[in-house]
């Protein structure tokens, strides 16, 4: 710009400075900022401590809902083992062609083998779906192939939707391997994986030699069954006409490997001991856990047979089949032996499809619920409100809304008072009631509680997704990385600090169902940054400040909890929560 330019700019600039302070109009900062100060304390007054108020009346009620669900349950629990109303006193149990107790065994099996009783035992198919399971595919298939039932009665079929070529061929080499040793064993594969597991067992019920089969018994590739599972549980489909499906309990080999583990446990103890076993003797109905049951395939065919349009299509598939009239009996006292995810990551995925999946099955299926015509009244009031609202719905929005946003919030109104009942007592016995289910955790049930907190941050964005039907997550699947005894093995690191990765010829040696599944992977050291999960680090920095304002000026007591809390939220955002998963990098 040249001098004659700028001359003219700074002319202009002189002018615009001399009309503006010959306006008559000035402004009053003080004044302003007084007028704010105003307008934020009526929206304080008028829309935040209303609106906080609100979600703290709504909490409270949900939270009384939940209470009045668990007594109920544990009170029908302690019934039934008091009067001892187990499944066989409800429903009628003999073993088939005299093949044993209850405690099965395989010599009746072997005694009518030869030809003298085998065509009294009914058709089986056991379903065992797989996807690039490495480490765990040779225990599930051995388990299955295992099973005290006449060889020519039943089928194993193998439906592996695996991506790896490599654990492909390492499954089909394993039915190869079980074939040649007599096992009815048939290896199914299929060029897409649509509908994911739906879609896998979908598909395998279209395969000729399923149509002689009565009944199926379904494992994922981590359950491993007793070997006299069949023995123990068709008995209850073939000598009781109205049922459709017998549901076994969970048994978890590696529930003391860490915290984490420790807490699933706590938590899936209380839903088998109590939740299913109420489901089953009060409503003869539960949702369906998608392995360690027998179904009959009438049922699964009077229910719209298997559909992909929830990540919980075992949850669809009961719901449907209960809407037909079927009935469903759980059995506690037979379990499979099962694998807990062991890594936060896992466990996150996981627990996005548990949450995401049942709430938006509800959404598709409320209406159709109450316009059943084959269910009763009292059904119908189960299903809707005490197993997907209050179940699937409240627990979930309650346990972050009100534990881990409205209690830490009204620190800051002293014009909320949370009453002290819903603050400590109801908590208190709803948790109490909760950790019935594992008696020898019970010490860690204060931090068990601040974990499920912590937890329930992901499974409200599950749950909301799934209602809303929105987000790119409502209709993901993500299979739960399963380790085996990976993450235990100890590398020889020979006086250095890395860690080197050993190259390891895989073979196939007729190995015991209680060895290894495949030479383990070597851990790698996960670097400090990769550990963090940004939502838990900034919920839990919140938290602990409500904490420090709740100690210096607030005064309610909130703080003890609020720093617990907090912290657990920390420790999980920097990954300090469960175990690190093997890499083959």
């Amino acid at each position: 710009m040249d001098a004659a330019g700028g001359g003219a700019m700074s002319i202009v600039g002189e002018e615009a400075a001399r009309l503006w302070a010959e306006l008559p109009v000035r402004v009053d900062w003080a004044a302003v900022g007084a007028q704010c100060a105003w307008a934020a304390s009526r929206a304080r007054s008028l829309v935040v401590v209303p609106a906080v108020r609100l979600l703290v009346f709504l909490s409270l009620a949900m939270t009384v809902m939940i209470l009045v669900e668990k007594l109920f349950v544990c009170a029908v629990c302690l019934a039934v083992r008091a009067l001892r109303l187990g499944p066989d006193r409800r429903y009628r149990w003999e073993p088939i062609a005299g093949a044993g107790g209850k405690d099965g065994g395989a010599a009746g099996v072997e005694e009518s083998g030869d030809g003298g009783g085998a065509d009294k035992y009914p058709m089986v198919l056991v379903q065992i779906p797989m996807y690039n399971e490495r480490e765990v595919y040779k225990l599930s298939i051995g388990a299955a192939c295992a099973l005290e039932w006449p060889a020519e009665r039943f089928v194993v079929q193998v439906l592996d939707d695996s991506t790896d070529p490599v654990v492909k061929d390492l499954v089909e080499l394993e039915c190869k391997r079980w074939m040649s040793k007599g096992v009815n064993i048939k290896y199914e594969v299929r060029g897409n994986r649509k509908g994911y597991k739906a879609g896998a067992l979908k598909e395998g019920l279209k395969h000729d030699y399923v149509k002689d089969c009565q009944y199926i018994a379904m494992f994922d590739a981590d359950f491993q069954p007793e070997s006299d599972f069949l023995l123990r549980t068709i008995p209850f489909l073939t000598h009781n006409p109205e049922i459709a499906l017998v549901q076994t309990r969970w048994k978890f080999v590696n529930s003391d490997e860490c915290l984490l583990t420790r807490f699933q446990e706590m938590s899936l103890d209380y839903h088998f001991k109590y939740e299913q076993e109420a489901g089953s003797s009060v409503y003869s109905f539960f949702g369906f856990n998608g392995t360690a049951g027998v179904w009959r395939i009438s049922a699964i065919n009077d229910a719209g047979g298997w559909k992909d349009r929830t990540t919980v299509e075992d949850m669809d598939l009961a719901v449907r089949a209960m809407l037909k009239g079927w009935k469903f009996v759980y059995v506690g006292d037979i379990k499979v032996k099962s694998e807990l995810p062991s890594t936060f990551k896992a466990y996150r995925f996981q627990q996005h499809r548990w949450s995401c999946g049942p709430a938006n099955l509800f959404k598709k299926m409320m209406v159709e619920i109450l316009e059943s015509k084959k269910v009763s009244l009292w059904s119908k009031i189960h299903l809707w409100y005490d197993f997907f609202f209050v179940g699937k719905v409240a627990a979930h929005t309650v346990t972050f809304i009100y534990y881990c946003f409205a209690i830490p919030v009204s620190v800051l109104f002293p014009e909320i008072q949370i009453p002290l009942w819903g603050v400590v007592y109801i908590p208190t016995v709803i948790t109490l009631l909760k950790a019935l289910g594992t008696p020898s955790s019970f010490h860690l049930v204060i931090l068990w509680v601040l974990f499920e907190n912590v937890m329930s941050l992901h499974r409200i964005k599950a749950a909301v997704s799934g209602l809303l039907d929105a987000g790119g997550r409502v209709n993901e699947w993500v299979v739960t990385e399963k380790l085996g005894d990976a993450n235990k093995t100890k590398p020889s690191i020979n006086g250095s600090d890395s860690v080197q990765v050993i190259d390891i010829k895989i073979t196939e040696p007729d190995v015991k169902l209680t060895e290894p599944l495949v030479p383990k992977l070597v851990k790698r050291r996960i670097r400090f940054w990769e550990r963090y999960h940004c939502s838990e680090l900034f919920v839990g920095t919140c938290i602990i400040l409500c904490g420090v304002y709740d100690v210096f000026y607030a005064k309610k007591g909130y703080y003890i909890f609020l720093f617990l809390q907090g912290t657990a939220f920390l420790v999980a955002g920097f990954g300090y929560v469960g175990t690190l998963p093997p890499s083959t990098a």
